[in-house]
């Protein structure tokens, strides 16, 4: 884990203050929000570039173990995301939609190095990521589709605006490989750990376009984030319990165990906001929501991780 990834927390917490700072002078308030898709944009397409396409055979070498994730991940959560939502944040439904759109995307990056920690099967890990990098790009503009009557009316035409800020950079990214088939030396030495490591930035500078073009309104509505506390707590406990469960019901190793449970649990809340500041500028409690999944996701894999290793450090674990 670099420099970067441990102080991505810190990082995005200054990304909001520095947001909500500059978004006292009237000038940068009125012109932020021209800079937040282009920075989502390169933070987009340097995620699909440094994701291994190649390694999405190998996943299926482990069918139960895919099957399983790919259930949990995207049948079971967004159900429970929805209940969980409807119980705690109906009153809100801004923060439901966030909170809907925050749990249905698993993390694809960062929770391998959590994953490592906990002694998982982070070859089995690897290899899932480009499955649930193509599963939830295709089918986040259909849970916004279903779940957008959270907000009342919905505009279908957003739908394809959505799908078409997801597809360029995907396209792109897949035509970067393919131009540099020749060079591999270069892409996997220079081009993909720049847009690897640049990834936070991007996100960070979107953060701070975000709340600079809202601070007066976001300033006055902070407190809301306190309503999502119980319900996330909820989802990390009840997926930690069900995948421990699943994972004992079909016999996995102990090692894909603790995977199932880290890909199940893990968020990758950029693309999520990358959707929502499409289909909603003028909505920001959503995106405020999926601010608060990062700001969460890293204590809370850290004492993850510490967990297994202590409920595994036993001798009847093999």
């Amino acid at each position: 884990m670099n420099m970067i990834e441990k102080s991505q927390t810190f990082f995005i917490l200054a990304a909001v203050g520095l947001g909500l700072f500059l978004g006292q002078f009237t000038w940068i308030e009125q012109h932020a929000e021209a800079w937040i898709m282009p920075f989502l944009f390169l933070m987009l397409y340097g995620l699909f570039l440094t994701i291994p396409l190649q390694g999405l055979k190998q996943a299926f070498h482990k069918r139960t173990f895919v099957s399983t994730s790919v259930l949990m991940n995207f049948v079971w959560t967004p159900l429970l995301a929805w209940g969980l939502g409807a119980l705690f944040l109906s009153d809100h439904p801004a923060l439901w939609l966030g909170f809907i759109l925050l749990l249905v995307t698993p993390c694809t990056d960062w929770y391998l190095v959590f994953t490592s920690i906990a002694k998982g099967n982070v070859s089995l890990s690897t290899s899932i990521l480009p499955v649930n990098l193509l599963l939830q790009v295709t089918l986040l503009p259909v849970y916004l589709w279903i779940f957008s009557g959270t907000m009342g009316t919905f505009e279908g035409a957003i739908i394809l605006e959505v799908i078409l800020f997801l597809a360029v950079p995907f396209v792109l990214a897949t035509l970067t490989r393919y131009l540099f088939r020749q060079k591999q030396k270069i892409l996997e030495q220079k081009v993909v750990p720049f847009f690897a490591s640049s990834q936070i930035v991007f996100l960070c500078l979107a953060i701070t376009a975000m709340f600079a073009s809202e601070a007066s309104y976001l300033l006055t509505n902070l407190q809301v984030i306190l309503l999502m506390l119980l319900p996330l707590g909820l989802f990390y406990l009840i997926n930690f319990f069900l995948a421990q469960g699943l994972g004992k019901v079909f016999a996995f190793p102990v090692k894909d165990i603790i995977s199932l449970n880290m890909t199940t649990i893990a968020r990758n809340s950029p693309i999520a906001l990358a959707i929502v500041l499409t289909a909603f500028p003028d909505q920001p409690l959503i995106a405020l929501a999926l601010i608060i999944g990062p700001l969460l996701e890293l204590p809370v894999l850290a004492l993850l991780a510490q967990v297994l290793l202590k409920i595994n450090n036993s001798p009847k674990q093999s």
